[in-house]
């Protein structure tokens, strides 16, 4: 029998019925995983992360900072932009992006410190 497996095949209803008065609903899972999802590919987390160290930077700056085309990165912000992640702001005919709010930072913040974590 596996880790993972129960050693003794019982439910506890009490326990099941608390678990799921405090259990996600559908809708808002499945907006979670789109999220972390989003967070599933390198350079847009590259991106990310130089935004939270800077503040504030355009395309350009983005591309060169995480050694991507700037198709690429304006792909990416696209997404992000679309997703909450990151907003835009413009001046003259530049467009500088940032993160779009704390709980960004937090959630970038809380999971390099996880791994960081996980990996002592």
């Amino acid at each position: 029998m596996g880790l993972d497996a129960c050693a003794v095949p019982a439910v506890d209803p009490e326990r099941v019925h608390a678990a799921r008065l405090r259990l996600l609903p559908s809708e808002e899972a499945q907006r979670l995983s789109e999220l972390f999802r989003l967070l599933g590919d390198p350079t847009r987390v590259r991106i990310l992360y130089a935004l939270l160290e800077v503040g504030e930077l355009c395309v350009c700056d983005l591309a060169a900072t995480v050694d991507a085309p700037e198709t690429s990165v304006s792909h990416a912000l696209r997404l992000l932009r679309t997703a909450g992640i990151v907003r835009n702001r413009r001046d003259g005919r530049m467009i500088y992006y940032s993160l779009d709010d704390a709980h960004v930072r937090i959630l970038l913040d809380l999971s390099a410190e996880h791994l960081r974590h996980a990996g002592s």
